[in-house]
């Protein structure tokens, strides 16, 4: 997978300064006033290298938090049977540590802006898939965003996932995949998906989902 940039800012009691993370598919690294994080999702950022100095931002369990990211991620979307640069604006919120061992708040919302449209989601789910799947819903008919999230090989586990990422690809063995139905049906094939995938990731065998297939509809 190639590696892909976001430029952003992050925001916290400190104050705002420009950031750019950067994403190869796996992890997701951002440097932040001289301290790298990385992580596998945006809500599970930990610093590099533990001797440095951290008093400057606030970490629940080891990871980033009571902060806020404002990012770009570039999205293809096919729209009146041609293929345009897309931009999904990304704004999260991660709340401060509450008493359970969680934030007290987490708050995220999307933004896709192609052509002359622009599609807000309604930023109360608090997932990534969620989110994604309320915009695809408000875009006209034919058009999509050509991404994971809406490709018809890929499935979230019935145990659940994160807030980003966490999607199983079945590009690998297509035929079995597109014979389930049920959750039993897709335990089956738990462990044989060809890799864990993010939902804007995308590879040259994408194709567009078709509604009421797999386990996830």
């Amino acid at each position: 997978m190639s590696l892909v940039r976001y430029d952003g800012t992050y925001s916290d009691a400190r104050g705002c300064e420009a950031i750019a993370l950067t994403n190869d598919g796996t992890t997701l690294r951002v440097a932040i006033r001289g301290v790298e994080f990385s992580g596998c999702d945006f809500d599970g950022l930990s610093p590099a290298d533990s001797s440095k100095e951290l008093a400057g931002f606030t970490l629940r369990g080891g990871e980033l938090c009571a902060c806020s990211f404002a990012f770009d991620i570039p999205i293809p979307v096919i729209a009146e049977e041609a293929e345009m640069a897309g931009k999904l604006h990304v704004e999260l919120e991660l709340g401060a540590p509450a008493p359970n061992g969680g934030l007290d708040r987490e708050q995220l919302k999307l933004t896709l802006e192609y052509g002359e449209h622009r599609v807000v989601s309604p930023g109360n789910s608090g997932w990534f898939e969620d989110e994604l799947v309320h915009i695809q819903r408000q875009l006209p008919e034919h058009a999509f965003m050509k991404a994971c999230i809406n490709c018809l090989f890929s499935d979230y586990s019935p145990y659940g996932h994160g807030l980003f990422g966490g999607m199983m690809c079945f590009r690998n063995i297509k035929i079995d995949y597109l014979q389930v139905k049920s959750k039993r049906d897709l335990l089956w094939l738990q462990g044989r998906q060809d890799r864990m995938v993010q939902e804007t990731y995308l590879c040259p065998e994408f194709a567009r989902r078709v509604p009421g297939t797999g386990y996830r509809g």
